[in-house]
């Protein structure tokens, strides 16, 4: 049985030894940047990673190998696909980034409906491995649910998060145009990657044929033209090099482990400790507040306390979700905060289903150049302003043009003569849907079965609905429309089917909002009912918006900390 958190500690040279100001669960991208802002105000932060360390520079062994350097020339073995078939499906699972993924049973869950949860635990968690695209949201996603009736209102709207979307970019480093829309607001950026000519002409043809359509290049944290700042992180120009999951030598792309924690580890004020599994967070019955959080160490398998006068919940999601469902106490026997039954419930994702290929009659003596780490995009462009379809919501689009690799045909003298030259030019366009949040997409814990640690299994039952379906239906036919206004040929469309999970997008179960008695934060991003407590990561999320999340993640944790330390230093927490 679970132990009551509200048990005293003991060992009063303990307590202190294992005490600091702040204590931030997880060390990926929201839990990076909330030790970045705590330690720079002077806030002694402990960051506890349930994973191994890993050093930029020091703990990336296969960042420089080429492909004939590995044994298997990047491809996985079937033993392990097969023991695999989770981590397997994600597009960055190889022989070169292996090491920087979970693997499905060394840490299992309960899948009640199909749902690829892509997990990496280590120092820098996922940061390590994500895609990298950063969009602002716009006005329009922060008041969608209330307009729309769906989730609940967003307790801010864009302009309460404008500041720390420019604070947040400037550190990062955002490559982008300035566009002037009002459906993806711009925002701090650097020199922009360039579209490949044939891009650029199927961009010019969508936009002449459609006026609701605008076609973008892509927002991406690499730093094409580092500034100042950048300099002083120690990291360097992006290479294009395409090889970002294996961790960049260079600090070409942002990631906790190049920028954030070696920034808040200057300033002296910062503690990492790895292999630290948290059990739980700790709740003070008599104080009214939450006092620390219960571990247990990853290698020694023993149980440890610490103590901390803010704490912030940055595990990722589904995890943090996890956290605290199994932070029970007398005051709350359902999980820290809970008093409405409503944690772990209202999960959200993106809908990455549907893709459509075509052929495009292109000049075929030009080609691209680089392996360029973003592509073109497409805001939303349905049920923007008011309710348009027979589906809530939309997607963003993205599309990409290059020319196929030589046909590879024959051998010897007639196979290299065959690969010397690039085939016709290919287009590829692909959705990110918003999907509603519903009650019934939720998780839980198991009643049965533990993980290693003793802690109960994650339960998921997490799925589609017909609003998914329509929505897809959509895409696929506006996609197939666009591209044949723009000239293509051969339109294929794609339904992959895939599980939800897999777009590694997971948002909700411990949502913001103004009421405590249907959501769990408040503006701040803490727990309406142990303001103590804040949860600044994806789960935090009312909606999901059709941009990409990381940026919002980064925006909200900065804003939450910054409110935190006033807090804090007034004595209020």
């Amino acid at each position: 049985m679970p132990q009551n958190n509200s048990s005293p500690a003991i060992n009063n040279r303990a307590t202190s030894k294992n005490s600091y100001d702040a204590i931030v669960i997880g060390s990926g991208i929201s839990g990076g940047w909330a030790a970045k802002e705590l330690c720079e105000a002077g806030i002694k932060t402990l960051v506890l990673e349930r994973g191994r360390m890993v050093e930029h520079l020091n703990d990336y062994p296969t960042a420089m190998r080429n492909p004939w350097d590995f044994k298997h020339h990047l491809k996985m073995t079937h033993d392990i696909t097969s023991q695999n078939p989770v981590v397997s499906r994600c597009y960055a699972f190889d022989e070169a980034t292996q090491h920087f993924f979970v693997k499905d049973k060394e840490h299992p869950y309960v899948q009640e409906k199909p749902f690829d949860w892509i997990r990496g635990y280590q120092v820098g968690g996922k940061s390590l491995l994500w895609y990298r695209q950063t969009q602002r949201w716009s006005h329009y996603d922060f008041e969608g649910p209330a307009r729309d009736g769906y989730a609940v209102d967003w307790p801010i709207r864009y302009n309460d998060l404008a500041p720390w979307y420019s604070h947040v970019e400037r550190f990062v480093g955002i490559s982008g145009n300035k566009d002037g829309l009002e459906t993806l607001p711009d925002g701090e950026f650097i020199r922009p990657f360039e579209m490949t000519c044939v891009e650029k002409d199927i961009a010019g043809k969508i936009m002449a044929a459609y006026a609701d359509r605008h076609v973008v290049q892509g927002r991406c944290a690499h730093l094409t033209d580092p500034q100042p700042i950048h300099l002083q992180q120690g990291r360097g120009q992006c290479q294009a090099r395409n090889m970002c999951e294996r961790g960049c030598p260079f600090g070409g792309y942002f990631s906790s482990n190049s920028a954030t924690l070696p920034w808040a580890m200057k300033t002296g004020n910062l503690t990492i400790r790895p292999h630290s599994v948290v059990h739980s967070i700790l709740y003070d019955e008599h104080l009214g507040k939450a006092k620390g959080v219960r571990i247990i160490d990853a290698e020694t398998m023993q149980e440890q306390e610490f103590y901390a006068k803010v704490i912030f919940v940055n595990a990722a999601c589904l995890n943090s979700n996890l956290i605290l469902l199994n932070s029970i106490s007398h005051r709350f026997p359902n999980g820290l905060g809970n008093d409405n039954g409503l944690l772990g419930k209202f999960i959200a994702f993106h809908n990455y289903r549907g893709t459509v290929t075509a052929s495009y009659d292109g000049p075929m003596d030009r080609y691209h150049y680089g392996r360029r780490p973003t592509q073109p995009m497409m805001p939303n462009f349905r049920n923007v302003k008011k309710q348009e379809m027979d589906f809530q919501r939309g997607y963003m689009s993205f599309y990409e043009a290059n020319r196929q690799k030589g046909s590879g045909e024959g051998i010897g003298e007639s196979f290299k003569e065959s690969i010397t030259e690039p085939g016709p030019w290919n287009v590829t366009m692909s959705m990110q849907g918003e999907t509603i949040p519903k009650e019934s997409n939720h998780v839980r814990l198991s009643t049965d079965q533990k993980d290693r640690w003793g802690i109960p299994q994650l339960v998921t039952s997490v799925g589609y609905d017909d609003n998914d379906e329509r929505l897809l239906k959509d895409f696929l036919n506006s996609a197939s429309e666009m591209l044949d206004a723009a000239g293509c040929t051969n339109i294929q469309q794609i339904d992959t089917k895939q599980a939800p999970g897999l777009d590694i997008h997971e948002m909700g179960g411990i949502r913001m909002g103004n009421n405590p008695k249907t959501s769990l934060l408040n503006k701040w991003n803490a727990l309406h009912h142990c303001k103590n407590v804040f949860v600044t990561d994806g789960a935090s999320m009312v909606s999901t918006s059709t941009q990409n999340p990381s940026l919002t993640f980064m925006a909200l944790t900065a804003r939450a900390v910054n409110h935190a330390v006033s807090e804090l230093k007034k004595g209020n927490l």
